[in-house]
């Protein structure tokens, strides 16, 4: 084990090392041998299994990015097997033969929730796409077909974006519009053109960000907000009440704002369109600036449109999202301010996220940074380890350390 220092969480060894003990942790304890699959409720505190049946699409989509990471990686045997265990499982069991796609949640191999969420739908072409970059078998002709179905079903050519949610039939759209599925699907998008060349891919994850980070952003107060109407109009009251919802809260994410900083300057790699990168940097600066607890460390869970702090618990994913922007930003720019910040998230993750005896992270801290017992082991869960995996990727990519 290297000691830990600054130059620690910037070691390659180091890092692959910690991507892989979460990986492993998952992996002793998430293999479905009973309905196949795998099982997310995996409890913070000590590995155990909480919920052996609920199975959520997104969830099953990021063990088999987790999985294929992990082999991108050069880690354990396991690694392609398990990501073709989970190509199964979503074809044999989360694919609606009847009406096309993928439904959301199981119950074993039962149905629970057979609705059509474009976010889970984004996370399936995800998982499609890195697992192909990782050779995994049977991946690489799947990308089509699940761009097909976002393409297809969810996209408003009108809008440049793509609505959210459906009926298992595909009928009865809701009127709300998220940025969330979004932003995810550019980030699919993404990956499924770095690992075809197809520019059909490219473009449309450029068509997404120029809609959301930029004409929507400077349509309000220059940032990103999470929620719009039916015509893509800022609705600022959505959840007004529900700070602290889970998956649409009202405010400013700060771990939002990072992940498409991030998002940004990878898709500036390949397209060259200099509001990229400002763009990155104006969302990483809001984030620190209005997110990051100046006195206890950590980002707080969202602020409003004044830059005070909402729900001031921590999250473990926007510290991983804001490592994978800092190392990008860093690479971009060539600046000590960026390597400074990813050393502080860094550290205050170790010091504060990571559960030391099992190599997990926990899912929330209080704002003084204990861990939020009454937060963990909610079920049904699609925490797996896919955000500490993607930023340590993303880092291991833009040094140089990984393909």
């Amino acid at each position: 084990m290297l000691a830990r220092t600054d130059t620690t969480v910037r070691d390659p060894r180091y890092l692959r090392r910690h991507a892989l003990s979460v990986l492993e942790f998952y992996h002793q304890r998430s293999v479905d041998t009973t309905h196949g699959g795998f099982v997310p409720q995996i409890s913070d505190r000590d590995g155990t299994v909480y919920d052996a049946r609920a199975k959520l699409l997104p969830a099953t989509a990021r063990f088999v990015f987790n999985y294929s990471v992990g082999a991108l990686l050069d880690g354990p045997h396991y690694c392609e097997e398990m990501a073709a265990h989970g190509i199964r499982h979503l074809e044999r069991h989360h694919r609606d033969d009847r009406h096309g796609g993928y439904v959301w949640q199981l119950d074993g191999q039962d149905v629970a929730d057979g609705g059509k969420r474009c976010y889970g739908h984004a996370f399936v072409l995800l998982a499609y796409a890195t697992a192909a970059r990782a050779g995994v078998p049977g991946a690489r002709e799947r990308i089509e077909p699940a761009y097909a179905l976002l393409d297809e079903h969810f996209w408003e050519d009108e809008h440049g974006r793509c609505r959210v949610e459906l009926d298992r039939d595909w009928s009865g759209t809701s009127d709300y519009r998220g940025q969330n599925a979004n932003m995810h699907t550019c980030e699919a998008l993404l990956a499924a053109y770095e690992a075809t060349g197809t520019e059909e891919y490219l473009d449309r994850a450029a068509r997404i960000a120029e809609g959301l980070a930029r004409d929507l952003a400077d349509e309000g107060d220059g940032l990103l907000w999470e929620h719009y109407t039916s015509e893509w109009d800022h609705d600022w009251a959505y959840n007004r009440d529900k700070p602290g919802d889970l998956f649409r809260p009202w405010g400013y994410q700060p771990g939002h704002l990072l992940e498409w900083s991030k998002l940004l300057l990878i898709l500036a790699r390949h397209r060259d369109a200099p509001w990229f990168a400002d763009r990155a940097v104006r969302f990483f600066d809001a984030a620190v600036e209005n997110g990051w607890d100046d006195d206890r460390g950590g980002f707080v869970y969202n602020f409003d449109r004044d830059g005070d702090p909402l729900v001031e618990n921590k999250y473990y994913w926007p510290l991983c999202e804001g490592i994978g922007a800092t190392a990008l930003l860093a690479d971009r720019f060539d600046d000590d301010r960026y390597r400074a910040w990813y050393d502080r998230i860094w550290n205050y993750a170790l010091d504060h996220a990571v559960n030391d005896r099992y190599g997990n992270w926990y899912f929330q801290l209080t704002p003084d940074n204990e861990v939020a017992t009454d937060a963990i082991d909610d079920t049904p869960e699609v925490k797996v380890g896919y955000h500490q995996l993607n930023a340590i990727y993303e880092t291991l990519r833009a040094d140089g350390f990984a393909e």
